[in-house]
């Protein structure tokens, strides 16, 4: 059936906007799996192997035949899901905010949205990233004894430079991307070779810029975040006790840019669609809609470290 144009649901561009520029300090899950835009729902998974990764030798000899390269195959099947929650701002709160200069409740209601729904992204790209079953046995570690950050004894600096090696020994590129728990951020901040190699060339507490720097990377983020499952006070770490460590551009042109992952993340998304007054709860709702799905898209490229503290 043909949908009259009353029937073809409303956007609202300048809330959508809001929506789509979103961002919270404590959200980190993009570093490993940047946001790219899809036209469909579902479809095929664009995955890199190890020849994706692999620099390739282009210089040609005359009337020798030009090489050719084709990034990416299609993988596993991947169906986006659809988050959608609605934020409700009543009557007198819109009143008394309309004395008052500069308070747009209509943009704070969608902020306060999109804070819970990239909370259930976060959380979703990092059980993907930091399960260990996704990863081949070269891929991943786990640490115990002096090897953990928290042990003294232990040298994270090494460790990190023989994964990356690791990786670098499968697919031909290191990795120049990490994500480190918490908990890992902490011990690697007070570890004391760690606190030699900066002690003459700076006396500010150590960074995650620094951190990066030191292991030769182009990014570290910390996973700050934290959540309480239903029925429960007990807030629980997002990333854990782990750090992931993958290879990621540093400019996202389309979803066949070999990388660890990605969001796949349906056009236009996510979108406010137009207020509505809703008199019976004498309030104005704004609902938002937020179709998406992180995938592995190049798996050989990251590795994962368990157990970085102990406990």
């Amino acid at each position: 059936m043909n949908m009259n144009t009353r029937q073809v649901r409303v956007i609202d561009p300048i809330l959508s906007n809001v929506a789509q520029g979103y961002t919270h300090p404590e959200r980190v899950g993009f570093t490993l799996f940047p946001r790219v835009p899809v036209k469909q729902r579902g479809g095929q998974i664009i995955e890199f192997g190890r020849d994706s990764f692999k620099r390739y030798t282009t210089r040609r000899a005359p009337g020798a035949n030009t090489k050719r390269v084709q990034f990416g195959y299609e993988g596993k099947p991947f169906a986006l899901v659809q988050d959608a929650l609605e934020g409700k701002v009543p009557w007198e709160h819109m009143q008394d905010a309309a004395q008052v200069p500069g308070i747009d409740l209509g943009t704070e209601a969608t902020n306060e949205v999109m804070e819970i729904l990239s909370l259930a992204l976060e959380i979703e790209q990092a059980e993907i990233a930091t399960k260990a079953a996704n990863y081949g046995a070269n891929n991943k570690d786990t640490l115990a004894g002096s090897d953990v950050w928290n042990d003294p004894d232990s040298d994270p600096a090494k460790q990190i430079r023989e994964y990356r090696e690791a990786v670098r020994s499968i697919v031909g590129l290191r990795p120049n991307t990490m994500v480190v728990s918490a908990a890992g951020f902490n011990a690697l901040a007070e570890h004391p070779k760690i606190l030699e190699r900066f002690k003459y060339t700076s006396s500010d507490s150590v960074t995650k810029e620094m951190l990066a720097k030191l292991f030769n990377l182009r990014t570290l983020e910390v996973g700050e975040a934290v959540y309480m499952n239903e029925g429960s006070d007990q807030m629980v770490d997002v990333w854990g006790n782990v750090a992931v460590l993958a290879f990621v551009p540093a400019q996202v042109s389309s979803a066949r840019t070999p990388s660890f992952g990605y969001t796949y993340t349906l056009e236009g998304h996510p979108l406010v669609e137009e207020p509505y007054n809703e008199r019976n709860s004498k309030s104005w709702i704004y609902p938002v809609t937020y179709e998406r799905s992180p995938v592995l898209s190049g798996i050989e490229s990251g590795f994962l470290i368990q157990g970085v503290t102990s406990a």
